[in-house]
């Protein structure tokens, strides 16, 4: 065979024999450890889930997955980092609704939302109810609705703060009932519970795992439940829906995020591996113990829901005309 031709030749021949290393590297993941932030301190709600998984997910995907908690900025910071890092499916994050909530209230956002990650998928459902002060007039949604048009601001209700799930949730509350109260923000969940519970203020959107245990001591009175259908830990309290306000619910999500143009191999092998884990009867037993119901879907269905909640809480935002502190 003349030189030129074998010259030409065997580039070829060893290009064909590099595709299957090729190949075998785009698959090789994970080939270090995964790891899991969490934008929130430990304990909350995205922190307990982060950890359940991640001592599954190592044994799925013969790797250490770690859990690294990156607070400040109301969940800003982690989600920056996240949002920053390789995409090369080493890390994640676990996150909830304030992700999109956050974009509406804080206008020189260092990331976005919806264009700077990948959906991996649900994890859980987080619900709140509304509770009030035992010595409350109100007993119903209609009743306090009734009350706060009789005399705006006249009702008041508490939060953790600012911008924050409860404070929002009661923001579409006034916003879907055409009322105004007057917001009295706490730093954090302790004091405003406190309050709430000697009557300082009267009402306030409460995690049904925290509420139900005041309601039956009766030292808290129900008011409504905020998701789509009634709690099975409080089966006789009416939704919001049930009480006058139609498609309106306040339920929080939960989810695994990665950072945009990671594979989408990798995407689907890390969907499939958590959904496995959070369909079992431990993660059940585990997360009710905190108030949270596991919940798994795909990718396409966490962007839908991202994109609906983004918009809804943007236009809460505007007409309430609420700014972080």
């Amino acid at each position: 065979m003349p030189a030129m031709h074998r010259r030409q030749i065997l580039p070829f021949f060893a290009g064909l024999m590099a595709v299957p290393a090729v190949i075998k590297a785009a698959f090789a993941w994970p080939d270090q450890p995964v790891k899991i932030v969490v934008p929130f301190t430990p304990g909350t709600g995205p922190d307990i889930i982060a950890r359940f998984v991640a001592e599954k997910l190592t044994a799925k995907l013969g790797q250490p997955v770690v859990v690294e908690n990156v607070v400040g900025a109301s969940g800003n910071i982690g989600s920056q980092q996240v949002a920053r890092a390789k995409p090369d499916g080493h890390t994640l994050m676990s996150s909830v609704n304030t992700l999109v909530m956050n974009a509406s209230l804080y206008k020189n956002l260092p990331y976005d939302p919806v264009a700077d990650f990948v959906p991996l998928g649900l994890t859980a459902w987080g619900s709140l109810v509304l509770v009030a002060s035992p010595g409350q007039k109100p007993n119903t949604l209609a009743e306090m609705i009734a009350a706060a048009k009789a005399a705006p601001k006249s009702l008041t209700y508490g939060s953790p703060g600012v911008g924050t799930p409860h404070h929002l949730s009661m923001a579409l509350v006034e916003t879907s009932a055409g009322i105004e109260l007057l917001h009295v923000p706490y730093k954090g969940t302790a004091g405003a519970v406190q309050d709430l519970l000697g009557g300082q203020i009267g009402y306030m959107f409460l995690p049904v795992h925290v509420s139900a245990q005041h309601i039956r001591a009766g030292k808290l009175k129900a008011i409504a439940a905020g998701s789509p259908q009634r709690l099975p830990q409080l089966p006789d309290v009416p939704t919001l829906a049930e009480s006058g306000l139609k498609g309106v619910d306040v339920d929080m999500w939960y989810g695994f995020f990665l950072p945009k143009s990671t594979p989408p191999e990798i995407v689907e092998r890390l969907n499939r591996e958590v959904a496995a884990i959070l369909n079992t009867p431990e993660a059940k037993a585990a997360f009710e113990a905190q108030g949270l119901i596991p919940a798994t879907s795909t990718s396409a269905a966490l962007s839908e829901i991202v994109a609906r909640d983004r918009a809804r809480w943007a236009d809460v935002v505007a007409k309430r005309g609420i700014a972080p502190e």
